[in-house]
């Protein structure tokens, strides 16, 4: 929201600084964002008489002119078609910066068709004005020589920019925040409604509400007002310059009003070329497939629950949004009907974000305008159209009425100390009200509030509340030490220390930890087992997000993607957040994900390079499944990873037939080349609510040392086994029999280290080798100790895998 600093002045008389201003706005909720100083450009160009005009030697359309500034003259080359003699203009000398509209430079001397200038005249797009660039500025002839333009054009005067929260559209007027300004008691507020005007004749266009009772919402109030025989021309100076100071681009003088309006009260107002309507005027909902030429030259096609304005030919605007090219006023136009209506802000919303038009009228209703600001609104607009374009009023048209707001509220002085910690009197809480528009009574302790019809955010007890603390400043409330009984830690659940045990250790394990949106598009979705309609969003950021995620992969590969495209290769990226299955509680699960690509081991002069792979995965999923309090004898692996990793390269972490803990695997290489990928990446995905929780007691209690001083022993065996034994199955045999009576040893170390098929080995048939580490616990093992332990080995694997020793 900007306006200028005399603008707010016309509805507030204050003696207060503009740095007074701008630090009370913020401390009142409305944050200056900026404050422009538009002088700041134009302080070099002065105003300068020209007194001789000659033509130029060597072009037919420019003109060689004396420019007098009062203390020198300069020759400047000149192609305006106004430039004579004895006009006064805006003179910029050589090395000055042109702010034009667009992007400016800075003026130097070069000759133009031989002939060297030493200055120039300025239109008002070179000094960022207007988008008038066909003419030069004309000043009046009374005007000083030689005076800063900048005090001449009014310029001096700063624009501030203030942030209105989404809650406080009466602020996105001025008018509303000169009433804040006044509350806080910076001054007074001067302005009042305008004065009612008779109309001179009955107008012949009516207007109607044709909606049915389940959307009487839509538009509850539509007021109208013909005014004929005007003239539309360009708005005057005045008007044009406190558009432009706001970043609007003056266009008419009945568009000009309109906005001027707009900004003014927080009241968009239309207005139809009469003469272009056919018949009365109505709003309804639009129907399926029609459509609406817009003044943004854009055609839109609507749906059955758009708001729209019609005449007898179909819709002329999008209610609360845009108006139609079809009825739009221009200099010919001479009969024109003016709209002011109420919209609901819900529905306006979400046309405009269905049909992505983004207009100053659609950003007040959808915030919520004065509910009772219809009449005054189409009061002004009649008092500046007569006045700057002429005509004739008819009387005011409407139909319904503007809704009530929400009652009386109860509101107890009192409650200002035990909500906000101020103690504020009852006679400056009704002060503080009073000023900011309510009505109140009071019945007691209990005062019965009604609020101002343009404040639409006002429905509680602690509403008002705020509105006193914030009027009599949050800096004033007295800083207040927390009292705490004891020193009692905030609890933090099973499922929150996992998270951040897990962090912390793939942290460790060299992933790069990420934060990324909990959504995704639909086609991504759709690959990760999601895409569901009940998973997807109602009012999505884009269509890229459309989805909430039912995997922490795609974001992660598109992460992964980014820095490929910057060339980096070597990399690993892991998350742990929620993914969605469906929309109940129990479909969100806390997962812990993560993906590698590029070297594990990279160039080196000693170590051995090679890539990531499956079993990279593997290794970080076993991790994070160990650190949580798995056993790792008790985990087992599957062959039936999910469709989005490579099916031969990829397997599920189990415990137990049922219980899946996560994949882990090569992705598939189709979904690789959807992410632009053309490098091979491996992921896991580690379910952590999946994970049991440990039945060993928390103890702050060190452990016993678990080293033994017992000389411990190694053996190799080699077996041979059917092709489908893993090496998982033959080591868990091996691992079932650690630590049992029949061994007396612990088997600190078991790893396989050689598998072999070919000469010597049958068909279908496979040689694998392992190591077997044995440390006693008890005495040093005997050479039988040893003999009994290999038996013991030698049996449980054959019993396990229907293998034999290999000779």
């Amino acid at each position: 929201m900007k306006f200028t600093l005399s603008w707010l002045k016309e509805h507030l008389t204050t003696e207060a600084s503009l740095d007074e201003i701008v630090e009370t706005l913020t401390m009142v909720g409305l944050e200056v964002e900026e404050v422009v100083d538009r002088a700041k450009d134009l302080k070099p160009f002065v105003v300068g008489h020209v007194t001789s005009v000659t033509a130029h030697p060597n072009a037919d359309r420019l003109q060689l002119c004396t420019v007098d500034t009062g203390s020198e003259q300069f020759e400047v080359v000149c192609g305006a078609p106004n430039a004579r003699l004895g006009i006064k203009g805006v003179f910029a000398p050589i090395g000055t910066y042109i702010p034009v509209l667009g992007g400016g430079f800075t003026l130097e001397k070069r000759a133009i068709r031989g002939v060297t200038g030493h200055g120039m005249l300025c239109s008002e797009r070179e000094l960022g004005l207007s988008e008038n660039n066909e003419s030069i500025i004309e000043l009046d002839t009374e005007t000083k020589v030689g005076e800063p333009f900048t005090s001449v054009a009014g310029v001096e005067d700063p624009v501030i920019d203030v942030a209105i929260t989404p809650n406080r559209g009466d602020c996105l007027g001025v008018l509303g925040i000169a009433r804040d300004l006044a509350a806080c008691g910076l001054g007074c507020l001067t302005t009042s409604d305008p004065v009612s005007l008779p109309g001179s004749f009955k107008s012949p266009i009516n207007v109607e509400l044709r909606f049915d009772k389940n959307s009487t919402e839509a538009c509850p109030l539509f007021v109208g007002r013909m005014i004929q025989g005007l003239v539309n021309r360009m708005s005057p100076h005045w008007l044009q310059q406190r558009l432009v100071a706001v970043g609007l681009r003056p266009i008419s003088a009945l568009v000009d009003i309109t906005n001027l309006i707009a900004i003014d009260r927080a009241r968009p107002l239309h207005v139809f070329d009469a003469d272009k309507l056919k018949g009365n005027v109505h709003a309804r909902l639009a129907k399926s497939g029609e459509s609406i030429d817009a003044l943004n030259e854009q055609t839109y096609r609507l749906d059955d629950q758009m708001n729209v304005i019609c005449d007898d030919s179909g819709p002329v605007a999008l209610g609360g949004i845009i108006g139609g090219v079809a009825t739009a006023c221009t200099n010919e136009t001479v009969n024109v009907f003016i709209e002011a209506a109420l919209f609901d802000p819900m529905r306006t919303a979400t046309t405009g974000r269905k049909l992505n038009i983004k207009s100053d009228a659609r950003y007040r209703f959808e915030r919520g305008v004065d509910r009772a600001g219809a009449m005054p609104g189409m009061e002004l607009a009649t008092k500046l159209i007569l006045d700057l374009c002429g005509g004739q009023a008819s009387d005011v048209v409407s139909a319904g009425e503007a809704p009530v707001g929400a009652g009386k509220i109860s509101f107890r002085p009192a409650r200002i100390k035990t909500l906000g910690g101020l103690d504020v009197t009852p006679d400056e809480c009704a002060e503080i009200l009073g000023s900011l528009g309510f009505n109140y009574t009071c019945e007691g302790d209990t005062w019965a509030v009604v609020s101002p019809s343009w404040r639409n955010d006002i429905d509680g007890e602690a509403d008002l509340v705020e509105e006193v603390l914030r009027i009599k400043g949050y800096d004033s409330i007295p800083p207040v030490s927390v009292s705490r009984a004891g020193s009692i830690k905030p609890a933090l659940s099973r499922l929150q220390r996992r998270v951040r045990q897990t962090r912390r250790l793939l942290a460790a394990r060299g992933l790069d930890e990420c934060v990324t949106w909990s959504f995704l598009s639909s086609d991504t979705a759709k690959m990760f087992g999601g895409g569901g309609d009940e998973l997807k969003l109602d009012n999505p950021i884009t269509e890229e997000l459309s989805d909430m995620r039912p995997s922490l992969l795609p974001n992660l590969l598109a992460a992964s993607a980014r820095n490929i495209a910057r060339g980096v290769s070597d990399l690993g990226f892991c998350e742990v957040g929620p993914q969605y299955r469906d929309d109940t509680p129990k479909g969100q699960q806390c997962v812990a994900s993560g993906v590698r690509m590029g070297h594990f081991v990279p160039r080196d002069w000693i170590e051995t390079e090679r890539m990531v792979d499956a079993f990279d995965a593997k290794a970080d999923a076993l991790a994070v499944a160990v650190a949580l309090g798995v056993p790792g004898i008790g985990i087992s692996v599957t062959r039936d990873a999910p469709g989005w990793y490579h099916p031969g390269r990829s397997g599920i972490l189990r415990l137990g037939p049922k219980k899946t803990l996560g994949c882990f695997g090569e992705l598939h290489p189709s979904i690789l080349s959807s992410f632009n990928l053309a490098v091979p990446v491996v992921g896991f995905e580690v379910f952590l609510e999946n994970i049991p929780l440990s039945k060993v007691k928390a103890s702050k209690a060190r452990p016993a040392p678990d080293s033994s001083v017992l000389p411990a022993v190694t053996r190799d065996f080699a077996f041979l086994v059917p092709d489908k034994v893993t090496a998982e199955v033959l080591l868990r045999a091996v691992q079932s029999l650690s630590g049992k009576d029949t061994t007396k040893a612990l088997f600190t170390g078991t790893a396989l280290f050689d598998v072999y098929v070919g000469d010597g080995v049958p068909e279908g048939m496979k040689s694998m080798a392992f190591s077997v580490t044995m440390q006693p616990f008890n005495m040093t093992l005997t050479e039988d100790d040893i003999q009994r332990i290999s038996q013991a080995i030698i049996s449980k694997v054959m019993k396990s895998t229907g293998g034999e020793l290999r000779g």
